[in-house]
């Protein structure tokens, strides 16, 4: 009977400790714009902000997330959006619809227009009004990344780079370095190309959207991680990076319209006639000056002739 009461007394002193590791506090270490995380079974889970989803901290949060979570932190602060960069995304910073994974939603509006993204954000279609249907969320396959590096004392090896760069991406953002097909050097510019086919992505992947976006971070000193900002030494040298610019390839092309070409193109005529109508008056000027002056030359000849004849 003791026996039974000193299994009964362990059984409950264990599940009273896992039942405070389960409740006990935590820091998201891939996102700091969470809230209420709490360990549950070794794994710290937080609410992301602005959303109120659910996330896990031992990878990336969608980028999705994090975006809804910046416009939360603008709005709350009073803080105006962040000036837009000179990004193939050139509507920069919105306040985006996720789906309960925390993927974008296909279509996206702001109030009084909609318009479709790629599963990175980035808007693929014209803005339209509020009737418009978005069928499906286009995937981005392929992202390159564009960036350049600061003045160095030291040189930068192209091989040493590649493999330190595919190192640092699995480290930091957990990204598989076989997502990282190429990445090209021609001082001080760095080319880093990812791709990631639907097919080739497992369910434990982080997405190469989501690498981007952290990358990005990273390089504007707006770091989404918990343990500081990103650091690659090459050469025994940090390497710092001065921008970034993310080109976005999607398994099926843009549905972008001539309609915002129309501006352009007509500012281009207005100016090509303008320059025609231009070039014609002074041509008729230019003819008709000619033509008094041979007028007045023949009239001076017939004069002097005369002068010369009496």
């Amino acid at each position: 009977m003791e026996l039974l009461r000193g299994a009964a007394l362990l059984l409950l002193l264990v599940a009273a400790v896992c039942w405070a590791q389960e409740d006990q506090s935590c820091t998201c270490a891939t996102n700091k714009r969470t809230t209420s995380c709490t360990n549950r079974s070794g794994i710290c889970e937080c609410t992301s902000i602005g959303s109120q989803v659910t996330i896990q901290c031992d990878t990336l949060t969608s980028k999705c997330l994090l975006m809804k979570a910046e416009m939360a932190g603008l709005k709350k602060s009073g803080r105006r959006e962040r000036p837009k960069y000179a990004y193939v995304d050139n509507d920069g910073i919105y306040d985006p619809d996720c789906e309960n994974s925390g993927i974008f939603k296909a279509r996206q509006c702001n109030g009084t227009s909609c318009w479709c993204v790629n599963s990175a954000g980035a808007r693929r279609t014209e803005k339209s009004d509020t009737n418009l249907q978005c069928s499906e969320l286009v995937r981005t396959s392929w992202i390159i990344i564009e960036t350049k590096h600061a003045e160095r004392s030291t040189a930068v090896d192209a091989s040493h780079l590649k493999e330190t760069i595919k190192r640092e991406f699995k480290t930091r953002y957990l990204l598989n370095p076989e997502y990282i097909t190429d990445v090209l050097y021609e001082n001080p510019y760095i080319t880093i190309e990812l791709k990631q086919n639907v097919s080739q992505k497992s369910g434990k992947d982080v997405d190469i959207a989501d690498v981007a976006y952290y990358f990005e971070k990273d390089v504007k000193g707006d770091s989404l991680l918990q343990n500081g900002m990103l650091q690659i030494n090459i050469s025994e040298e940090p390497l710092k990076f001065d921008q970034a610019l993310i080109y976005y390839v999607d398994e099926k092309p843009p549905e972008f319209s001539m309609k915002r070409l129309t501006a352009g193109v007509i500012a281009v005529i207005v100016v090509v006639i303008l320059a025609i109508v231009a070039g014609i008056v002074v041509l008729v000027i230019t003819r008709r000056r000619r033509g008094k002056y041979e007028k007045s030359e023949a009239k001076e000849m017939n004069e002097m002739q005369r002068e010369l004849n009496p």
